[in-house]
């Protein structure tokens, strides 16, 4: 399949630099796929188009403000994101490095009387795994959570004295997202638009909700490069389903399951190619599948998603979920891409949100 039939024109104006007023004020553009029409809302509308049979599933990982910034010994700045833990006692780290080039392995760098670290090694992704030397914190997360700043994607401009921090602190993270799953480097962004108040209503009118988590990584913002779609490489990510929601993945009893995000997509339909029965406790796995059209779905009914980046895999996923086991969603995800550019939708991470059934 030719890469590009997943290139669209999106302009830089509609990719969204801060998150909406309100949560829940984001717009909502609801695809009908039995009917093939699509109708414009707002997100606080959800509850109109949930309710009483619905089974909803959520990735709760914690996004860790993973950005954090050091000295070289030579004085010269150093930019550590850190990715995921490499050792035991969780005191090594796999990261980016900026400058790369100048931080060899065997070189350190430091924040004073916070942590020094020393670069261990270099992989073939030009990740850097490092070691950490706290000198006030029980933990490398307990570090980044005083230190470090949100890990926004690169389409949002923010630089290093940005005093929008605080803020984004707050919205680049989902309002259920679980205090022990600081695991993910960027935000399961279709959660963003959640409240408090609707998660209630919801719940109110009968819905059911089941959390997983998966351990959102960079390799969400990378595009397809190559020709062919089947030959791009894609991302792996672990990830952790409970019992419970294993339950109720296998067992929708004619419950509808309602996917929050192509994260939760990835996770459930990754699990049930794996596995064939419900596991005890935490299934873990890591997830490598690459869904695109045509394609089936075996455990996802409806889909609460943001807009995607062109040459993106996440284009690729929901055009597939618009026409399980056909090709027709392609062009229909770009005409509902051109309908909401002409009426001015947000795109990306802080933008708006589409509700497929």
């Amino acid at each position: 399949m030719d890469s590009s039939l997943f290139a669209y024109h999106l302009p830089d104006e509609r990719i969204a630099q801060e998150p909406a007023s309100a949560r829940d004020a984001s717009r909502l553009l609801v695809v009908h796929r039995s009917e093939r029409r699509i109708e414009h809302r707002r997100f606080s509308d959800l509850p109109e188009f949930l309710g009483a049979r619905d089974s909803i599933f959520r990735n709760n990982a914690r996004v860790l403000p993973a950005r954090l910034y050091a000295q070289r010994q030579t004085g010269g700045a150093v930019e550590c994101l850190l990715l995921r833990p490499a050792s035991n006692d969780g005191l090594e780290w796999w990261t980016l490095i900026r400058p790369g080039k100048k931080l060899p392995v065997g070189s350190t760098f430091a924040r004073d009387g916070f942590f020094s670290a020393s670069v261990v090694e270099k992989n073939e992704k030009a990740e850097y795994r490092v070691r950490f030397s706290l000198e006030r914190h029980a933990s490398v997360p307990a570090l980044a959570d005083e230190l470090g700043k949100m890990p926004l994607p690169p389409y949002i401009a923010r630089d290093k004295s940005d005093d929008r921090d605080d803020s984004d602190k707050e919205r680049y993270q989902t309002v259920y997202a679980a205090a022990d799953k600081s695991v993910a480097a960027a935000a399961p962004t279709a959660g963003l638009h959640f409240t408090p108040a609707i998660v209630e209503k919801l719940a109110a009118q009968g819905a059911t909700f089941h959390d997983l988590a998966l351990h959102v990584g960079m390799g969400t913002f990378k595009p397809i490069q190559c020709e062919r779609v089947e030959d791009h490489q894609i991302h792996r990510e672990i990830y952790e389903i409970p019992e419970s929601t294993q339950n109720a993945i296998r067992t929708p009893n004619s419950r509808r399951r309602v996917c929050v995000g192509t994260t939760s997509v990835r996770s459930i339909e990754d699990y049930l190619a794996k596995s064939t029965t419900i596991q005890t406790g935490n299934f873990v796995g890591e997830a490598d599948i690459f869904i695109y059209p045509p394609r089936d779905f075996r455990g996802v009914d409806a889909l609460i998603t943001n807009f995607h980046q062109p040459h993106s895999t996440l284009l690729c996923l929901v055009s597939s979920f618009l026409d399980p086991n056909g090709t027709d969603g392609i062009a229909w995800l770009k005409e509902i891409y051109a309908e909401a550019i002409n009426m001015k939708y947000r795109f990306l991470s802080y933008g708006d949100a589409m509700l497929i059934l």
